[in-house]
């Protein structure tokens, strides 16, 4: 080696020796880029990425061929992999490439906090009044003495509950995590069939540690709108911090209990004509998926339809699976992971929207804490409730096998 080349060092490496082999192939394609749609890939997500509509094959064997004829003219040390070890990160030659796609494998859907309607709440009880009888219109001679009839009315409350996640970052964590996309993570979404999983990018520790606190609360409410019980915790908060849920609010009324049984056609229509008796109207239905695969099975069995001509659409826009065509007419069928499939308890809800609410003093809210240490911590809010104002207007299967 002369002294100028011992002072200038040996310079940058050109060409396609940067990233050896890999650019030989891809020449300047980015690490993870899909360079070939798969045809069985027809989602919109797949379509609206540019570099599905691309084949670069063409182009990369340009590259080859270009990458073949320069390495031709220079003579190297042979390396092998074993010569450069495994690949552990900090003491090889072969670089680790982390996928920069985040899984949440936990992820749960959670439709029904975008089914009901949230109302605002001003103070920290929901209250509301309602007529439980009428005194009634009567029939009566000429000139009857005529006398009043009096109306009965009750007044209902319901306490607005705490609902928090907490997430914290160190500083050293802050500094070294990079960049990730929350692969199917949708933090405000429904997991429906019309919202799906969207994937947001976490610039940094802090963002991706807010976007899944964010997805975690989403799956606390879906749990409380079914399971919540204000006495005994169904979560991991104290007893008495959660709301009374569905399940605890409605209790035994219009409740078809079928004992563990298979569900049929006549349990279906039976529990909707007890909510209509009672004068509700019901617009929706929910239930465990177990019970939802086995209705399912029944419709095309009962009504000798074909798969495709189950769904539609509910009257708040988002689409349904299953369609239940019933005495008042078509209700939609929305399962949630938060009723059980346990063997003997499924369940079946025919409810009236019109009359099920979610009553909010403050919706979900980003509060940063005090910095004591190297790190940055945070909670996420909410103070809500549900209401079932009406609950005669609904009817449920209980006890399904």
């Amino acid at each position: 080696m002369t002294a100028e080349a011992g002072a200038k060092g040996t310079g940058p490496i050109p060409g396609p020796m940067n990233q050896g082999v890999y650019s030989i192939s891809f020449a300047n394609l980015p690490n993870e880029h899909v360079y070939q749609k798969p045809i069985w890939d027809t989602t919109l997500e797949a379509k609206a990425r540019k570099e599905m509509e691309t084949d670069m094959r063409p182009e990369m064997k340009a590259a080859l061929d270009r990458g073949m004829a320069y390495s031709m003219g220079i003579d190297v040390k042979a390396l092998n992999v074993t010569d450069m070890g495994a690949g552990t990160a900090g003491k090889d030659l072969i670089p680790v490439s982390v996928d920069q796609r985040l899984v949440d494998q936990s992820r749960r859907f959670t439709p029904w906090t975008e089914m009901f309607m949230r109302v605002t709440n001003f103070g920290i009880t929901a209250d509301y009044n309602r007529i439980t009888a009428k005194g009634g219109g009567f029939t009566a001679g000429d000139d009857a003495a005529l006398s009043e009839r009096n109306n009965t009315s009750s007044r209902a409350t319901k306490p607005i509950k705490q609902l928090y996640t907490v997430g914290r970052v160190t500083g050293f964590a802050q500094a070294g995590v990079p960049s990730y996309m929350m692969q199917g993570l949708q933090p405000t979404g429904t997991g429906t069939d019309s919202i799906g999983f969207g994937s947001p990018v976490a610039p940094n520790a802090l963002q991706m540690e807010i976007l899944v606190q964010g997805q975690a609360m989403q799956e606390l409410e879906e749990n409380l709108i079914w399971n919540g019980n204000s006495t005994t915790s169904v979560g991991d908060g104290e007893d008495g911090t959660e709301f009374d849920g569905v399940t605890v609010q409605q209790s035994t009324t219009n409740q078809n209990d079928i004992e563990g049984a298979d569900i049929t056609w006549d349990d279906v229509e039976e529990t909707v004509q007890l909510a209509y008796d009672d004068s509700g109207h019901v617009t929706a239905s929910g239930a465990n998926s177990r019970t939802t695969t086995d209705l399912r099975k029944i419709m095309l069995d009962y009504f000798r339809v074909s798969p495709g001509q189950l769904g539609g659409t509910t009257g708040f826009g988002i689409p349904a699976r299953i369609i239940l065509e019933t005495m008042q007419g078509p209700v939609p069928l929305i399962p949630s992971q938060y009723l059980t499939n346990t063997a003997d308890q499924g369940q079946l809800w025919f409810l009236d929207m019109e009359y099920a609410e979610m009553r909010v003093l403050l919706d979900t809210t980003f509060q940063k804490m005090g910095i004591n240490n190297d790190s940055e911590k945070f909670f996420l809010k909410k103070y809500e409730t549900i209401l079932l104002r009406a609950t005669k207007f609904n009817a449920f299967v209980d006890n399904v096998d």
